[in-house]
Parts: structure tokens; C-alpha cells; sequence
């Protein structure tokens, strides 16, 4: 049942906080998958979402169906690739890079992601992804060959989310990357919520719950963490229901 997008927009009008752990197939082992996942449960995490800029190839799917042996929060697909979807898990966020201007994340890797969608029972959720600079390179901008918005740019920010929405994406995706030295700073954060009548996801270099809180306020409907959960995760343990 595609219940994942209708549950996020039943949590906001509840006005309750979303969290979304990210876990990279190239950086969970199989064997590590259940007590990471334990600690997830015990978290006030309501999403996993499984991805990575580079995953070798069926790994997701290894990743995804251990998984699922474990919780019964949705799952949601990541893809950096089109070799990262599979069928076992609960929804895919069919990103494209809007705020770059190459071709291949804007519509190419979607043509050839068709073959694999359809009759696929995955929930299929359109979104825009914004790629905010942070400091320094991201994987994200080296396999993309994109480069990130300013962060000094609210404007510009502000616009290519709002022509996100208008082109018909579900979700806004603000990503300052993965291992961000800065996390998409709070003033973009706020001034694009105000133009956006859809949930805005925010990522990228949040690794307290000072952050995190603080991204909440500013007004993210859904908060995505993955490198501070690698780096220790007993950052866990700040997260606890």
C-alpha cells in the first residue's frame, strides 16, 4: 500500500518532527545492518533511506532487504543511480537535480529508470533536489559535474525550489551533502519554506541535535542524518524516543 508521501503530510498537519536516517549500501556492511537498525528503532527516527552517490552494484538491494527483516518504518530509495532501485523496498524519491545544469540528473538517468519502474510496485515521489555549497567538494557535485548554489544566494535558492513545486515535484530536497562542513544555513532554509506549499527536506553536515533542533525551527518538515550516525553512533543515544 503507497501510504509514505500521505503519511508526511499527515505528520506536519499534526505538526510532528520527521527524521530520516540515511544509510549508504557502501558503507553498511550486510552483517551490521541489525543492530544499526536496532538502534534506529529505539531512535525517534521515522524514515530510512538507503543510498549513496556511488553503490557498487546490487548492493542496495542486499541492504534493503535486510532491512526490512528488522523494522517497520518505510524505507525510501535514495538512488544516486539507476543500479540503486529495487522492488523490496516502500517508496523511491525520484530526484532530479534541479539546481544543476546537467542533462543526465535532470531527466537522462529517468528515461533510463523507466525499464526498472515499470510495473514496480515502489511508491514513486517526485523531488526536486537542491545542491547547497558547504565548504567544500561533495561526491554528490564530483559525480554529477553540477556545482552547488550559493549559500549566500537565498534568492536564487528560493527560486529553483519554488520552480521545483511549480513543475510539479512533491518534495523539496535542500542538500548541502554528504560530510558537509556547514549544514544548509537557517536563513535559506526559512526564506525557501515561505515559498514552498510542499514539504521541504533538508541534509547534509547535521550532526547534533542542536542542528537538528534548530532545522526543525527553521522550518524543515523532514530532517535527513547519515554521516554523524557513521562517524559514532552513539550519537543515538541523544535521539532516543
Amino acid at each position: 500500500m503507497k501510504v509514505t508521501y500521505s503519511n508526511i503530510l499527515r505528520s506536519i498537519s499534526e505538526e510532528k518532527k520527521q527524521l530520516a536516517v540515511l544509510i549508504d549500501p557502501d558503507k553498511m556492511a550486510v552483517k551490521n545492518v541489525s543492530s544499526f537498525i536496532n538502534k534506529v528503532n529505539l531512535s525517534i527516527a521515522t524514515h530510512i533511506f538507503v543510498g549513496g552517490s556511488t553503490v557498487d552494484d546490487q548492493a542496495t538491494e542486499h541492504v534493503v532487504i535486510e532491512i526490512k527483516k528488522h523494522t517497520k518504518l518505510p524505507v525510501v530509495l535514495f538512488p544516486g543511480d539507476v543500479t540503486q532501485i529495487t522492488n523490496h523496498a516502500d517508496a523511491l524519491l525520484f530526484l532530479s537535480l534541479i539546481s544543476g545544469d546537467n542533462p543526465a540528473y535532470l531527466i537522462g538517468k529517468h528515461i533510463k529508470a523507466v525499464s526498472k519502474l515499470r510495473g514496480s510496485t515502489l511508491e514513486i515521489i517526485p523531488t526536486g533536489y537542491v545542491l547547497i555549497e558547504n565548504g567544500k567538494q561533495t561526491m554528490v557535485e564530483k559525480v554529477t559535474k553540477t556545482v552547488p548554489l550559493s549559500r549566500d544566494n537565498i534568492q536564487l535558492v528560493a527560486d529553483t525550489a519554488k520552480a521545483g513545486e511549480l513543475l510539479g515535484m512533491k518534495l523539496i530536497y535542500l542538500e548541502a551533502g554528504s560530510g558537509a562542513k556547514h549544514p544548509v544555513p537557517l536563513d535559506v532554509i526559512k526564506f525557501v519554506k515561505q515559498e514552498l506549499q510542499i514539504p521541504l527536506i533538508v541534509g547534509g553536515g547535521i550532526r547534533t541535535k542542536q542542528q537538528l533542533e534548530n532545522a526543525y525551527n527553521a522550518g524543515a518538515n523532514l530532517v535527513v542524518i547519515g554521516t554523524a550516525f557513521e562517524d559514532d553512533e552513539r550519537f543515538f543515544e541523544e535521539l532516543r524516543k
